[in-house]
């Protein structure tokens, strides 16, 4: 008997992750990448959060490792809810806030609670790869969107909503820094988006991974912020400003039904995420001076480091290529000449012993293979100019 019978049909229909197929070439020190979204490890707050998990042993040990309720330790819940208050204008109580083991978690819980085989998910167009993974693991068609340097199109949003027979069930966008283009959705089409999404009772999931890490222009308010919306889901996570691996994150909800069905997933999936590092996470960012120091000190590196990058670009680049100019986050987003093929760059790249990740996976229902993604958090500037440098050689020479 073929083994694959006994598992589901979800199941099969799952794909490995191109960005972890990448990263399986990316152990070896001598290997420049730029491929993977990971911060820079060396600015860890090891030596604070040393001192942070010594006060919650001292003071909260016991609630640290117990069982904990599966919507999350309440200072923490509290203090997000003060946070997005201040920083994207979000004001929301703690029992709208759902404490989530990472933010993926948090894409496979709506995925879980709102799609049924064929139903029509939107995103942008390329979008998150993660979030591709969710939306197909609960088998939704995908529907990617055109973007421009302002975000989605409304002109698109619009015309699918009033056109398709059959109705979304959600519109899925990354509004600060997206993955992997790097843009940023402008304050007015965040306000169309709104009125477009309460007009059609469209629910909403903004994710906002890298919001904190703005290196120019004024913060922009989140789309939940927006008095005509209605349905909004607003994806945080402390994953980028602290440690990914905490997996700490949080899905404020407005809704209070769809907060309670997500709650039931959330116990279903893994009863709680850790108390431990929930205690861990809030007992350092509720110190807001060393918070507030911690993340000048990851803007004022990672601003140095993408702006090496952009500036290597123009002296290593060929001609006919180009690139995003991100004003945050950890990527930006390479277009090289049409004819050429990012999947086959990287094998040469990989003899260059320099890694990114190509962009065809990030496309929905488009054949796009001239386009890749570049982190530049991970890498110093000195090994981002060199990376730089034997990716403009390799793109050179494709061109002979």
């Amino acid at each position: 008997m073929n083994p694959s019978t006994s598992f589901s049909t979800r199941s099969q229909a799952m794909g490995p992750s191109a960005i972890r197929q990448v990263l399986k070439f990316t152990g070896m020190p001598d290997v420049i990448s730029f491929a993977g979204g990971l911060p820079a490890p060396e600015l860890f707050p090891i030596s604070e959060l040393r001192r942070a998990a010594d006060a919650v042993l001292r003071d909260d040990g016991v609630a640290s490792l117990q069982y904990d309720a599966s919507e999350g330790h309440l200072p923490l819940r509290q203090w997000i809810c003060a946070h997005l208050d201040r920083t994207v204008g979000i004001q929301a109580a703690p029992d709208r806030v759902l404490i989530t083991n990472g933010s993926q978690q948090g894409l496979d819980l709506v995925a879980k609670v709102l799609i049924d085989p064929g139903d029509i998910v939107l995103v942008e167009n390329p979008a998150y790869i993660g979030a591709l993974q969710a939306f197909r693991a609960y088998e939704a068609d995908i529907v990617g969107l055109p973007m421009d340097e302002e975000g989605v199109r409304i002109d698109a949003l619009g015309e699918f909503l009033r056109t398709s027979r059959r109705r979304p069930k959600l519109l899925y966008l990354t509004t600060n820094f997206q993955n992997p283009t790097g843009l940023t959705t402008s304050a007015e089409r965040r306000r169309h988006v709104a009125a477009l999404a309460a007009e059609f009772r469209l629910p909403v999931l903004e994710d906002d991974p890298y919001g904190e890490l703005r290196y120019s222009g004024p913060n922009i308010r989140a789309i939940g912020s927006i008095p005509e919306a209605r349905d909004w889901l607003y994806l945080g996570t402390s994953s980028k400003i602290l440690s990914p691996g905490m997996r700490v994150a949080w899905l404020v909800v407005a809704n209070p039904q769809f907060y309670e069905r997500l709650t039931l997933a959330k116990q279903s999936a893994d009863l709680h995420t850790s108390s431990f590092t929930q205690r861990l996470v809030w007992q350092f960012v509720s110190q807001s001076e060393l918070y507030d120091a911690h993340i000048e000190r990851l803007r004022a590196a990672y601003v140095r480091r993408r702006d090496v990058m952009l500036a290597s670009l123009s002296a290593h680049l060929p001609e006919g290529s180009s690139w995003t100019r991100p004003a945050g986050g950890l990527f930006l987003w390479l277009s090289l000449p049409q004819w050429q093929d990012s999947t086959e760059l990287l094998q040469e790249c990989i003899a260059q012993k320099v890694a990114f990740v190509p962009g065809a996976p990030f496309w929905v229902g488009r054949d796009v293979r001239n386009t890749l993604r570049l982190n530049f958090s991970n890498a110093s500037e000195e090994r981002i100019e060199d990376g730089i440098a034997r990716l403009g050689r390799a793109a050179e020479a494709a061109l002979v």
